[in-house]
């Protein structure tokens, strides 16, 4: 198998590289450019650990062909923080809730946040909890992550 001329911009940065055309996005991102926030979990989108923002929208990288990505924008979770390192609101409200166990689904769940916040910068409860449904937390009930969610958009509220 020969491989294929990839570029996209990943973390607001030109990228190019050379992949097989089988690679999936969730494989490229951990293994050839070790972004590690992205976790694998199930290879069948029923998790939601390893979602991204492509062109701004939270899909699963575990179903998406590398391919696909071909011109547009990947943004994964370490692409959220600021370049001098400060985290973004999300994050910042999710460490400071309490809104992280184990860790696993914290990208998942931070990247539909971020989507959420971007659509909706006043979102309900609902809101919320239908923003991260594609994304299993196996350690909470969730209320702190609801309530992180809710403490990051009135932080970007207060900061607008």
């Amino acid at each position: 198998m020969d491989y294929v001329e990839l570029s996209f911009k990943l973390n607001g940065r030109d990228t190019s590289l050379q992949v097989f055309p089988n690679t999936l996005l969730v494989d490229l991102l951990r293994d050839t450019l070790g972004l590690t926030g992205t976790k694998i979990g199930c290879r069948a989108g029923e998790c939601g650990a390893c979602t991204i923002l492509l062109d701004g929208a939270a899909v699963n990288a575990c179903l998406l062909p590398a391919l696909k990505v071909a011109g547009r924008s990947v943004t994964t979770i370490e692409g959220l923080a600021k370049a001098d390192g400060q985290l973004d609101v999300i994050q910042e409200s999710f460490m400071k809730g309490g809104a992280v166990q184990c860790g696993f689904c914290t990208s998942g769940m931070i990247m539909n946040a971020k989507e959420l916040l971007e659509e909706e910068p006043a979102p309900t409860d609902t809101d919320i909890k239908y923003a991260i449904s594609g994304v299993l937390c196996r350690c909470t009930g969730y209320s702190k992550i609801v309530q992180a969610i809710k403490t990051a958009s009135q932080a970007k509220k207060q900061t607008k």
